[in-house]
C-alpha cells in the first residue's frame, strides 16, 4: 500500500491549525492576528482579507499598524477590526490605522487557552480521521484479496506511525503556544 494522499492530506490539516493558531493573539504585537480578518469593503460589495487591502506591520511589541492601499476604505477597515474578538480598538491617524496591544489579563489568557485547547483537538480528530479513512481502504483490500495479512499488518503499522508524527507536531505547536500565552 501506498500513503502519497495521506501525508497531503494531513499536511493540510496542519497547515489550517498553524493559520488559526496564528490568529490567536498573544502579549505581543503580531501582525498575524489580523492578516485573515474578514473585511467588508467597497460598500458591503466584497470580501476581504486585510492582508489583501494593505499592510500590516508591528513598530513596537505593543502597537499594530495597518497601511491600505486604497485610503478611501480606511473606514470599513476601522469598523470590521472592532467587530472582532481580538481586543484591539483602531484608531484613524492619517492615512494609518493604529491599535495598541493591552496586555492580556488572565481571564482572557485562560479563555485563549482553552481556544487553543479546542483546536488541537479538533486538528488531531481531522488526524485521526484521515488515519480512518486510510485503514478503511486497507481493510477492503485485504478482503478483496488484494494484499496479504501481512502487507495489511504492515501498512497499518506505516499509517499509525505517520499519524503519531503529524499528531506529535500538532502537540508541539500546541506547547509553543501555550508557553507564549503563559509567559508574562
Amino acid at each position: 500500500m501506498d500513503f502519497e494522499d495521506v501525508r497531503p492530506r494531513m499536511e493540510k490539516s496542519l497547515d489550517f491549525l498553524r493559520q488559526e493558531i496564528f490568529s490567536i493573539r498573544s502579549d505581543k504585537a503580531a501582525p498575524s492576528i489580523l492578516e485573515n480578518l474578514l473585511c467588508s469593503v467597497y460598500g458591503g460589495t466584497q470580501q476581504l482579507k486585510l492582508v489583501e487591502l494593505g499592510t500590516i506591520t508591528s513598530p513596537d511589541p505593543r502597537t499594530l499598524v495597518f497601511q491600505p492601499w486604497d485610503v478611501s476604505i480606511i473606514g470599513e477597515i476601522r469598523q470590521a477590526i472592532s467587530k472582532t474578538e481580538i481586543g484591539l480598538t483602531p484608531i484613524i491617524d492619517g492615512a494609518v490605522i493604529r491599535m495598541a496591544v493591552p496586555p492580556l489579563s488572565l481571564e482572557r489568557r485562560q479563555e485563549l487557552l482553552k481556544l487553543l485547547g479546542k483546536l488541537l483537538e479538533n486538528a488531531k480528530i481531522s488526524i485521526r480521521m484521515i488515519r480512518r479513512d486510510k485503514m478503511v481502504e486497507i481493510k477492503n483490500a485485504f478482503e478483496n484479496k488484494e494484499v496479504s495479512e501481512d502487507e495489511k499488518f504492515r501498512s497499518e503499522q506505516e499509517l499509525q506511525k505517520i499519524t503519531d508524527e503529524y499528531i506529535g507536531k500538532i502537540e508541539e505547536m500546541g506547547k509553543k503556544k501555550e508557553s507564549e500565552l503563559t509567559t508574562v
